[in-house]
């Protein structure tokens, strides 16, 4: 189901809730397991639905966070990452 207003929506979740360790799709943490497009591939992450299962469950020292996001909450900020990563985090 698409909506308009998804992308700020996921922004407004991403800023809130990831960017204290992935600031413009980096990661303060782990270098290597950052949000960038080749680093999601090496890593087998290939679609917005693994970056949500991610965000709703956590992976290895990342908590989840699918209470925190919200219904839905999940898949509209992993949309939103999928897409920064597809533009290398340029915004624009």
């Amino acid at each position: 189901m698409a909506n308009p207003s998804g992308s700020s929506q996921g922004e407004v979740l991403f800023y809130l809730h990831c960017a204290g360790c992935h600031l413009n799709g980096g990661n303060i943490i782990r270098r290597r397991k950052t949000l960038k497009l080749a680093a999601l591939e090496r890593n087998g992450i290939v679609s917005s639905e693994a970056i949500a299962q991610i965000a709703r469950q956590g992976i290895g020292r990342m908590s989840g966070y699918g209470d925190v996001l919200g219904p839905d909450g999940d898949r509209i900020v992993a949309e939103w990452i999928w897409q920064q990563a597809q533009k290398a985090w340029i915004q624009g």
